[in-house]
């Protein structure tokens, strides 16, 4: 896997060609406006989106919030063919190790939506621990969402 920050051309392909399946078109960045411009807009997503690449193909990308000290707060996306097919603990894992080695981090946080049940075990194979629950507006609505971090 190579892992850059996230190409103009990239951006635009997943924010508006990756579509997700039932509950988890909540996923689509045209979903949420705030979400959907922050990802075309190389000015608002500066220098914490990247793009991961199997073999030249977009395969995901994560975004990473440094603002406080010893602690990344950590969102990611993987191309919608390619999620549910037990992928996604690869994914994380040489995402997670990429962050450990270019950044000052003793903790890594992320939230995930609590219906997502299968990203949250995901994450736990991942070495996240739970840390508490909570209500977010996004995507028009309000949803229950699932802190978790993991120590580095």
């Amino acid at each position: 896997m190579k892992i850059q920050k996230l190409s103009q051309c990239h951006a635009e392909e997943i924010a508006n060609e990756w579509k997700y399946e039932g509950i988890y078109k909540f996923y689509d960045a045209t979903e949420d406006e705030e979400d959907y411009r922050e990802l075309i807009s190389q000015e608002l997503r500066g220098e914490q989106y990247f793009e991961v690449l199997s073999e030249d193909q977009l395969i995901g990308f994560f975004v990473v919030n440094d603002s406080i000290p010893n602690f990344v707060d950590y969102g990611l996306g993987m191309k919608p063919e390619l999620t549910g097919h037990g992928n996604g603990k690869i994914f994380i894992k040489k995402t997670i190790q990429y962050i450990i080695e270019n950044y000052d981090v003793g903790t890594i946080t992320l939230s995930v939506a609590l219906f997502n049940k299968r990203a949250i075990n995901c994450y736990e194979k991942c070495g996240f621990i739970k840390e508490k629950d909570f209500e977010m507006e996004t995507n028009g609505s309000q949803y229950r969402f699932v802190k978790m971090y993991k120590k580095c």
